[in-house]
């Protein structure tokens, strides 16, 4: 289990504020809210700005905390035991707050031209009809933006280089299919940041933007365990590790590996 520290934290409050900052100005931009506009919202952009920044910031940032950004992957990491539950805690803290300062910096560069989307802030389309299923939607988007976390990254056998392109296209991915129906948060800080500066906070959106990302990552765990990693699952430290810490952690993961034959 990796012990974090204060750069880590740091990393995951600067990543989740840029992450959140670029999210809510594009959805702010090139989301259309008015039922007379000429033109509809163009998630083609939406979601490769996701793909894009995600991939900028696990480059940037994932050296020094991981590059979780979301409490959903944060909290899928202490289920597999690849970070200790207090520093979990603080991941979660950092970015919530980093949520809040990125709306903060949309609402004070797109003052008037936010107002309409309460500056970034996802909502359930009518097309869904019910809250229920948006967090039914949000819970598959997250599982899978969880799964490829947990088959890229924190898996011994993949190609680990590939992780931030993986786990970005993924959440663009997410983001063609699920954004018109619910912005495609998969994230609770994602969600809280511009629920809070727009002032559109409703309890009701607990279950969609909350609870839905949460099952979606246990899910997603649960698949991994079971049926990606199966006989050889290993409780490895996730990256940044210490050399000393690698070779400890890889003598562990072959013990495991023979244990379970």
């Amino acid at each position: 289990m990796q012990d974090r520290g204060l750069a880590a934290y740091i990393a995951e409050l600067i990543g989740t504020l840029f992450l959140v900052f670029a999210v809510c100005t594009v959805v702010s931009l090139y989301v259309s809210t008015s039922p007379t506009s000429q033109t509809g919202s163009d998630f083609a952009v939406v979601g490769l700005l996701h793909a894009f920044v995600l991939f900028l910031l696990i480059i940037a940032f994932g050296q020094v905390s991981g590059g979780h950004f979301n409490p959903a992957i944060t909290i899928a990491a202490a289920a597999m035991r690849r970070i200790d539950p207090v520093d979990a805690v603080v991941y979660i803290l950092a970015q919530l707050s980093g949520g809040v300062l990125g709306a903060l910096l949309v609402k004070g560069i797109l003052l008037d031209e936010g107002r309409a989307t309460d500056y970034g802030n996802p909502e359930v389309s009518p097309l869904l009809g019910s809250n229920f299923l948006g967090g039914v939607v949000e819970a598959l988007g997250t599982f899978l933006l969880v799964l490829a976390v947990c088959a890229v990254a924190l898996n011994p056998r993949a190609r680990q280089e590939w992780a931030p392109l993986a786990i970005g296209t993924t959440l663009g991915f997410v983001v063609f299919i699920f954004g018109p129906l619910t912005g495609a948060s998969v994230n609770p800080a994602r969600w809280f940041g511009p629920a809070l500066i727009g002032d559109a906070i409703d309890a009701s959106d607990l279950l969609v933007y909350v609870l839905g990302p949460l099952v979606g990552a246990l899910v997603a765990v649960l698949i991994y365990r079971f049926v990606i990693a199966g006989p050889q699952y290993a409780e490895g430290a996730q990256p940044p590790t210490s050399d000393a810490r690698a070779v400890g952690q890889a003598i562990t993961d072959a013990e495991v590996r023979e244990r379970n034959r």
